[in-house]
């Protein structure tokens, strides 16, 4: 997943200086973080507000996993099956997070030209888009996979060379991304969102398989691994990646039970005057100038 030599911890393989491999890397790091900013200033100078926290969020998430991609996690990952575990927490589950809670997708809408953002738009509300962000798939791709890598024995084959590593790396972050917007919902728009409780039962199983997983790796090594290292590598797995799971159900639960906006009034009843109700814009439909709209969703977690 995260780890970048052999099954029993090859050689470390970074020095000092980044290798072209690695400053490829950091530039599409850079790259993401630049971008969200452009969107940011370009929505501000519509004259529309745009939570700075979110930058920060963006900015934070992709910080971690240029932690797991690049610097002394990645090296000794090389060695430190701890170490490697060390990455699935952040590249797998807390960089997820906070990409996730960053609204990307709010903020292109916004940013877009105007046909760009109706294209993207008619994209999220496609069917196409339903497979991939429902719960259940997001849970069989992100923690399925893990079980595929570990007691499957396609870790070995994935620390085999820089090729797998890319490929399992890209996996669990895109895996990562998917399921904690399936399970939250949002704040991005989420056209095809299944009910609260629905998303509540897949969060609840996936980290039960997740934490089984753990235990199952502290009993059962995974072939080439070191029994001590792969105890340690497991507690990891099953301690460190207990806050962000508790995140998730705290997020999921205040925006099930929390306080909801109240509805618009009615032809007829008290503050309708028997007008008829004005409708807001559509999550998918990307605003303009609209000042006190912006605010209000940026406040409210967008597709929330």
């Amino acid at each position: 997943m995260h780890g970048h030599g052999g099954p029993g911890g090859g050689p470390a393989g970074t020095g000092a200086v980044l290798s072209g491999g690695e400053w490829a890397v950091a530039a599409v790091l850079a790259a993401a973080v630049l971008a969200y900013g452009a969107g940011v200033v370009a929505v501000w100078v519509r004259g529309t507000d745009w939570p700075a926290g979110r930058l920060a969020l963006w900015t934070c998430g992709w910080l971690c996993a240029g932690a797991v991609l690049l610097g002394p996690v990645a090296e000794r990952a090389h060695r430190d099956f701890a170490a490697h575990m060390a990455g699935h927490v952040l590249l797998g589950m807390l960089a997820p997070l906070l990409l996730v809670l960053a609204a990307p997708v709010t903020l292109a809408l916004r940013a877009l030209p105007r046909p760009s953002a109706r294209a993207l738009a008619r994209l999220l509300a496609s069917r196409a888009a339903a497979v991939p962000t429902h719960p259940l798939t997001a849970a069989v791709l992100s923690v399925g996979g893990l079980w595929a890598l570990y007691p499957g024995g396609l870790y070995a084959a994935a620390s085999s060379g820089p090729w797998g590593h890319a490929a399992v790396h890209a996996h669990v972050l895109a895996s990562g991304y998917l399921f904690a917007f399936a399970v939250l919902g949002g704040p991005d728009p989420a056209p095809h969102r299944p009910s609260p409780p629905w998303r509540a039962a897949v969060l609840v199983a996936a980290i039960a398989a997740h934490n089984v997983l753990a235990k199952t790796v502290y009993a059962v090594p995974p072939p080439g691994v070191d029994p001590e290292r792969a105890r340690a590598g497991a507690e990891v797995m099953y301690y460190g990646g207990a806050p962000v799971e508790i995140a998730l159900i705290v997020l999921l639960c205040a925006a099930w039970l929390g306080p909801r906006p109240a509805p618009a009034a009615r032809p007829g009843q008290a503050g309708g005057r028997g007008a008829p109700a004005r409708r807001g814009p559509s999550a998918l439909t990307p605003g303009r100038d609209r000042r006190p709209a912006a605010r209000s969703a940026g406040r409210t977690g967008g597709g929330r």
